[in-house]
Order: C-alpha cells, then sequence, then structure tokens
C-alpha cells in the first residue's frame, strides 16, 4: 500500500477540520459527489476514478513533516497535530462501478463517516474523480465518432498537465476505450498496451525518406509504421514507403504509413489508393494532428480509409472543456443519536440538492436496454412487478410511471467499495473494467450518445425523496420567511 500525503486538500479543509476538533463536533456525517451537467454538451458521461481513490484513501496519511510543516503555519492546536499524526481514513464508500455510464444529478459516491474524516477527503476525492471522469467520457464519445472505423492510440503524455496529469488520463483514457498509449510509465503502472511510430527527426536525420525507413524497418521488421509527410506526402513520402513496404512484403512483413499533417480526407484516400495499386492492400493507414471527436466524425462520413487514429491533446485536455463540475454536498447528519437528512437551499432549484442518505437504481427492459434511473432513499425498498412513479428531480409537479410490464429487471448502482477505511475487494484488471464499460454502454439507445442535441436520459426521484425533499424546502422558506419578519 502506497501512502498519499493528506496535505493533498484545500486549506479550508484542515481549517474546518480543526474547527470540528475544537468544539468537539465531530458526529456521523454522509456526503454525495454528484455532478450537474454533463461535459462537452454530451448525453453522458464515463464514471471513473474510483479505485485510484480507494487506494489513496487506504493510503491517506499526515508524515512528520506534513505535521511540521502544519506546525509552522502557527495555526492549529498541537492536540489536533497529534491527532493527525495518527489519522487513518476510516469511512464506509459506497460508489458506482468504475467505467459506469452516469448521468447528472445521481450520487455516484457516497462517504459515511464522522464529519472530520469526511471532510479532509472532499478535495481528493474531487481531484480524481472529476479529472478521469472527465477524460473517460472524452475517449468514449472518439470511440464512439469512429464508429468502428479503426482503433485510437493516445498519445497525450506531451501536451498533458504535468507528469501526474499525463498518467490519470492515460489511465482514464484507456478505461473510455482507447486501445494505447504512448506513455511508457502508464504503461507499466497499469498496463496498457504502449505504441508509438516515428518523430520527423528520425526521418531528418538521414540522408533520405528511404533510407530512414531502411533502417528502421530493420530494427522494428514487424508491423512499421512509417512518417510519410516529413517533405512530400504524395510525393517521396509515400513512393519511399511503397519501396519500403514491398521489400517488407517480401519477407512476409506489413507496413503502416501515419500522416500528421495536410487535409486527412484527401491525403488518405490518395495513399490508400496508392498503396493497393503497389500491391499492398493490408498496409495500414494511421493519422495525427489535433484531431477531435468532430473531426474524427467528419473524416468518419467522407469515407477517409483510417485504419487508426493517433490523438493526444483534445483527448488528454479534456479539448473544449476543461473540468467536470463534480461537487460534494453534506446530505445527512447526526443529532441527538439519529440521521437526520440535510438540504442545501439554493435560489436556482437545480442547484439545491437531494436530502438523506440515498441509493440509484437503473431500471432495465427485457432485452437489457436502460429505460431510466431513480434516485431513492437508501432504506426504500423497491417492489418488482409493480407500477413505480418517477418524479422529476427539479420540478415537483411533474412524472412518469414506468408500468410493470415496462421494465423487466433493476439494479442497485450504489455498492460498497469501503468498510472502515479498507477496500472490500481487489481492483478489477484495467482491461475487465474497459470492457465492461463499453458493454455497459451498449445498453442505451444510440440517442444518448448522439455526438450533437443527444436525448436526455430520465434521472427522476422517488415518491418518498421527492416529498421528503419538499418538506425539508417548506420548512427551511418557511423559517427564513419568519426571521426576516421577526
Amino acid at each position: 500500500m502506497n501512502e498519499t500525503s493528506a496535505l493533498i486538500t484545500d486549506f479550508y479543509e484542515l481549517t474546518m477540520m480543526h474547527g470540528y476538533y475544537l468544539e468537539h463536533h465531530d458526529s456521523k456525517a454522509v456526503f454525495d459527489m454528484f455532478y450537474r451537467n454533463n461535459p462537452f454538451q454530451g448525453g453522458y458521461t464515463i464514471f471513473t476514478g474510483i479505485e485510484e481513490l480507494i487506494d489513496k484513501l487506504e493510503g491517506l496519511r499526515f508524515s512528520e513533516s506534513d505535521i511540521a510543516y502544519l506546525r509552522s503555519l502557527s495555526i492549529f492546536d498541537e492536540g489536533f497535530l497529534e491527532y493527525l499524526r495518527d489519522y487513518r481514513f476510516h469511512g464506509d464508500v459506497y460508489a458506482f462501478d468504475e467505467g459506469t455510464p452516469a448521468f447528472p444529478g445521481e450520487p455516484l459516491i457516497r462517504v459515511e463517516s464522522d464529519l472530520m474524516d469526511a471532510q479532509l477527503v472532499e478535495t481528493l476525492l474531487l481531484n480524481t474523480v472529476n479529472f478521469e471522469t472527465l477524460i473517460a467520457t472524452k475517449a468514449s464519445r472518439m470511440v464512439l465518432a469512429t464508429k468502428g472505423h479503426g482503433r485510437i492510440m493516445e498519445f497525450g503524455l506531451r501536451r498533458a498537465q504535468g507528469e501526474n496529469g499525463a498518467h490519470s488520463a492515460s489511465r482514464a483514457s484507456f478505461i473510455g476505450g482507447t486501445s494505447s498509449t504512448s506513455n511508457t510509465f502508464a504503461g507499466k503502472k497499469f498496463g496498457i498496451p504502449v505504441s508509438g511510430t516515428m518523430a520527423h527527426s528520425w526521418i531528418m536525420s538521414y540522408s533520405s525518406e528511404e533510407e530512414a525507413f531502411r533502417k528502421f524497418t530493420e530494427i522494428y521488421p514487424d508491423n512499421a509504421i512509417l512518417l510519410i509527410d516529413t517533405y512530400d506526402t504524395l510525393g517521396s513520402g509515400i513512393e519511399a514507403a511503397i519501396k519500403i513496404g514491398l521489400e517488407q512484403k517480401a519477407k512476409g512483413k506489413k507496413i503502416g504509413v501515419r500522416i500528421d499533417s495536410g487535409d486527412l480526407s484527401y491525403l488518405t484516400k490518395e495513399i490508400r489508393a496508392r498503396l493497393d495499386e503497389a500491391g499492398l492492400e493490408d498496409a495500414i493507414i494511421c493519422v495525427s494532428n489535433d484531431l477531435t471527436e468532430e473531426i474524427i466524425r467528419s473524416l468518419v462520413a467522407d469515407g477517409a480509409p483510417i485504419d487508426s487514429w493517433g490523438i493526444g491533446t483534445h483527448l488528454v485536455t479534456g479539448g473544449s472543456q476543461a473540468s467536470l463540475n463534480g461537487v460534494y454536498k453534506l446530505s445527512a447528519k447526526e443529532e441527538n443519536g439519529t440521521m437526520i437528512p440535510c438540504l442545501k437551499v439554493s435560489n436556482s432549484y437545480e442547484k439545491t440538492t437531494n436530502p438523506g442518505i440515498k441509493q440509484v437504481y437503473r431500471f432495465f427492459d427485457d432485452n437489457g436496454n436502460a429505460l431510466a434511473d431513480l434516485i431513492t432513499l437508501a432504506d426504500e425498498k423497491i417492489e418488482s412487478g409493480k407500477n413505480i412513479t418517477f418524479y422529476h428531480p427539479f420540478s415537483t409537479a411533474d412524472f412518469f410511471i414506468m408500468k410493470k410490464g415496462r421494465y423487466a429487471s433493476f439494479r442497485p448502482m450504489l455498492t460498497k467499495k469501503m468498510e472502515n477505511g479498507r477496500r472490500l475487494s481487489p481492483a478489477p484488471e484495467l482491461k475487465e473494467i474497459q470492457r465492461s464499460s463499453a458493454e455497459k454502454l451498449t445498453a442505451f439507445d444510440k440517442s444518448y450518445k448522439r455526438q450533437i442535441n443527444p436525448h436526455i436520459y430520465k434521472v427522476s426521484l422517488s415518491e418518498n425523496l421527492r416529498n421528503l425533499k419538499t418538506e425539508l424546502l417548506v420548512k427551511t422558506r418557511t423559517r427564513e420567511s419568519e426571521m426576516k419578519n421577526s
């Protein structure tokens, strides 16, 4: 188990924790992590990062140097610093499985602990899950954009947000569906297949493209990918590649070519024709050059004969969106030995939280297609074979009824991952997470996965949760009104 510094947190988490300590205000508490809007104006996310988070929570510690640093700030009580010396995360964690398609408003992670414990881990939790979910979702969108035409290689290390961001992005991209990474360290750490071609500098270091390609295929004879746009893509580049490709074919080997510039639709069609005419029908074409899901979709629609896509910047940085807007909110607290629901009220009803300790159920038809999600109170019992009312999360008057013949099954989405700060089961292999994620995504109609103007998947509240939320909201507004008039 690797240790994680507990200083990886916003400073106000520590000052609040200190305040709880001094006031002996450390009752049991429940927090939810959820997000409010799908990134990239899409229809879903791929929830990612929970297995990494569990590892970090298990190893969360204040080292001697951490304690010394906090002492140097002359803010914290010495007794509190001694408490931190022996700190271990001791909460229970419930969460969606890694790689599961998820939607706005759903509690994706539930932390049950005490105030001090649950408060401290907020920043680490959001930092881990927000970024990885964003990147896994971006990767999934790019994979869908290919429509099965070629695999995506993640080439983002040099464009990522620092070293740690690069490693997390490689992991998340793979869960989202990429086939490999250029990040050698991520290959070692996570077991992701590694891949790479060559740089323009390799070719420029030789007297000709032909010499550069021949030397490369001598060293790497199996399926060498030759970069053909250093000087003249449709001239010396493809001509040298064909010559070397024919030499390799005579040896029973294959080649590929990569293009990193220019009109990718026009160039790939011309190159495919030249390769096929030369008898190199099995040579593959790889493209790169600041690709986005929009560009991929356009090239696929245009019939560009592309076998693999090397994508870096717009994949590992999130491209058009910098972050996922995931938040972490108190949903229940202990008072006089009883857990009571908490409600954060906002002038915007969309930002008013859902109170209480909750569960999420996903409903399926008899073909395994996802129909809708229902957020309930955790102690509610959902009975199969009955009509179930789904209430709109923001409009108390809107609802629909899921008829008993409409759904065939449902399953709880939040399962217990940690108990008393310890992992309950080994982390799945990353390839298994990737496979499971892709399988789960097929349960959703293509209208939810459209790149443009996707259909909105229904996430609703149960009647009991809707009534509790309304009751607490009315009490809060009544109390506010009384205070103004007093």
